[in-house]
Parts: C-alpha cells; sequence; structure tokens
C-alpha cells in the first residue's frame, strides 16, 4: 500500500510540475579530422545537452553499423547530471571506405512521455488510443571529411615480432614458427598466413586478435602460430607485411627473411652396426658357458622377478594422448604416427571446429 501511494506521489509531481514538460536540448556533433586516408580511424562525437534533468525524454540513435562507404564502431556511450542538467555523450569510430569526399550524417529520434499517458497512469483510466510517446524525427549534423587515397588496405603503425625454435631439429620434430604484429590500425585487413611446402605438414592455428578501440583507433595484438614435421631439412619462405603508416605518411614493411631448417636424419640398424664385424673361433667351451649364462638368467628371472605386462602399442599412445597439455601437443603426437586413422581428426583441429583437448582426447582414446 504505501509503496503504490509512493508512486501515485512521484507521478502526480510529473502532472503538477508544468516545468518538467518545458525542458529544451540541443545537439552538436564533431570530428576530430577534417583530411584523412582511407582505412584510417576517425573519432565521432555527438552530444545531446539539456536544459534540465528531463526525466520525460528518451533518446533513440543506433548509428553502427557496414555503410557503402565506410564502417562505424562504437566507442563509448554515458549520460550524466552536470550542475542539474542532463548530458548524453555518444562516440564513434570510423573508418572510411574509399577515397573522395564522405559526408557522416545519421538519423535519431528525440521521444518525449506525455501528460496523457502520465494521467492514464494515476488515474487508472483503460484507454488503448492514446500514445505513450511524442516521437521527433531529427537528422544530426551533417560531418564531411576528405579521404586521401593509402597504398595498401592496412592502415596504422605496427611492429612485427617473430617467436622460433632452434633451426635445427630431428627427424618428425616439430619446428615451431609464431608471428606477432602489434601496434594501432585496422587489424582485421591482416589475412591468415599459409605455407605449403613440398615434403612438409605443416600445421597452423587460427589467427588470434586481441584488441581495444580508443580515440585514435583500435590498438591490439594479432598473432598466428605453425608447426612443421618432416624427415629431411628444408626451407621457410620469406614474408612481408605491407602497411600504410600514417606518422610518416609512406608505405612501409614488415618482413620476415625466411629460415633453412636442418633436420637431423632419424638412425636406421644398418648405421648402427660395425662395418666389419670381427669373426671368432668357435670352441665347444664357449657353448657350455653360455648354456650356463642363459640357464643361470632364466632361474633368475622365475626366482626374483614378477613378469612384466607389455603394453600394446595402442595403449601407449593413448597414455601419451591423455598426458598431452595442448591441442598443439596433441596434433604433433598424432601426426608423428603417419596413420590415416587420425586425419579428419587432425583436419578438425587445424579448421578449428575441435577446440577442447579433453574432447579430442576421449575421440580418440574413448
Amino acid at each position: 500500500m504505501r509503496k503504490n501511494l509512493g508512486r501515485f506521489f512521484i507521478i502526480l509531481s510529473f502532472v503538477l510540475n508544468p516545468h518538467l514538460f518545458a525542458s529544451t536540448y540541443e545537439w552538436s556533433a564533431s570530428v576530430n579530422k577534417k583530411s584523412a586516408y582511407v582505412n584510417e580511424a576517425l573519432f565521432l562525437k555527438y552530444v545531446c545537452s539539456f536544459s534540465d534533468r528531463s526525466e520525460l525524454y528518451s533518446i533513440d540513435f543506433k548509428p553502427v553499423g557496414e555503410y557503402e562507404d565506410y564502417t562505424l564502431k562504437p566507442l563509448s556511450e554515458k549520460e550524466s547530471i552536470i550542475d542539474g542538467k542532463r548530458v548524453n555523450v555518444f562516440e564513434y569510430i570510423a573508418y572510411a571506405k574509399r577515397s573522395g569526399q564522405i559526408v557522416f550524417d545519421f538519423d535519431m529520434t528525440m521521444k518525449k512521455t506525455n501528460r496523457a499517458s502520465i494521467e492514464n497512469t494515476v488515474l487508472g483510466r483503460d484507454n488503448e488510443q492514446y500514445e505513450e510517446f511524442t516521437s521527433k524525427y531529427l537528422r544530426q549534423k551533417s560531418l564531411i571529411v576528405d579521404v586521401k587515397p593509402s597504398e595498401t588496405d592496412l592502415v596504422g603503425a605496427f611492429d612485427l615480432q617473430i617467436k622460433q625454435s632452434q633451426a635445427s631439429v630431428k627427424a618428425y620434430e616439430p619446428y615451431s614458427l609464431e608471428f606477432i604484429i602489434q601496434g594501432r590500425g585496422n587489424f582485421e585487413k591482416l589475412k591468415p598466413i599459409t605455407f605449403q611446402i613440398d615434403g612438409v605438414k605443416v600445421f597452423s592455428q587460427k589467427q588470434i586478435l586481441k584488441s581495444f578501440l580508443k580515440k585514435d583507433g583500435e590498438h591490439g595484438l594479432w598473432s598466428q602460430k605453425f608447426a612443421f614435421v618432416s624427415d629431411k631439412s628444408f626451407v621457410i619462405p620469406a614474408l612481408e607485411f605491407e602497411y600504410f603508416d600514417l606518422e610518416k605518411s609512406s608505405k612501409e614493411v614488415l618482413r620476415f627473411k625466411g629460415v633453412a631448417v636442418e633436420v637431423i636424419p632419424a638412425y636406421k640398424k644398418a648405421d648402427l652396426l660395425d662395418e666389419d664385424e670381427k669373426s671368432f673361433d668357435f670352441k665347444a667351451q664357449y657353448v657350455y658357458y653360455l648354456l650356463t649364462f642363459m640357464l643361470g638368467f632364466v632361474v633368475a628371472k622365475i626366482e626374483f622377478k614378477k613378469r612384466k605386462k607389455h603394453q600394446s602399442k595402442e595403449a601407449l599412445l593413448c597414455q601419451k594422448i591423455q598426458s598431452a597439455k595442448s591441442l598443439e601437443e596433441l596434433s604433433m603426437l598424432l601426426a608423428l604416427q603417419s596413420s590415416k586413422k587420425y586425419e579428419k581428426i587432425l583436419l578438425k583441429i587445424e579448421k578449428g571446429e575441435l577446440t577442447s583437448l579433453k574432447d579430442a582426447q576421449k575421440l580418440i582414446c574413448g
């Protein structure tokens, strides 16, 4: 009862106070640059300043999306009361898709609660013929930017870091390589890296991007990992990442010089035998000594040692699979088996369809 009574007086104060319906507002719009390059970040800001607290007003302004000439991303949206007056601020980051003159002009709606709506709520009228809001459709101030062409799709300021194994590995031992690009710019223009090397199995993780928006654009770190497996030496070719440097206003290149990987061959049985085997004279006493040694060995086994259970190759492999600590380690282990029955699982991991280590282990070993 008290809650309903309190609500009644709150709503009644809206009805009896005509100043609440006399609120005014003013919009302003700005862009941080009048001239920019294609794919360069632009900071757009829209501010609605009210004459009072303006509780009866709501704003419908949602311009984020893909447009023909640009992409618009949300940066922040906040509402505050300053000196008893309401202020709404909307901030966005835009990327122009083409050169020439780009115009940013967005529609929005100002909604105001009607007096009739409040009176019907207070008096409890059951009338569905009235509208709860008065809507006013407006267009924001047009912001114009002259956009110049850039020499590459990737625009910003970037650094390249390479993480790699030692250039010498054993046969079928994976050689690891990771590309890390960090800085500021339109990271979505970075394309996945692919390698095709004869006689080499290449395992690649999906590219990873960790980024956040600031007023000067997108800051982040992009990375992609690889593992190369072979039984003979091979060369990973050089790569170049071209981007347009905004500070220098010129095209720059991030370079990976490539690497020659030396693969140490696996040992063969023939390599472990001496070329010139020494002959010996056959004597009967040698047979006696040999039989005596073998008999003692067998007796020792029976008397003092329990017979060990030999595990199958599948069981040993499952132990290694269950002890794998990552999908990358599991992929390497399966690749070394050179068995067709693991190809589908490796393909699922490579495509990102299988992302859980536990699910992969259960799928293989049950």
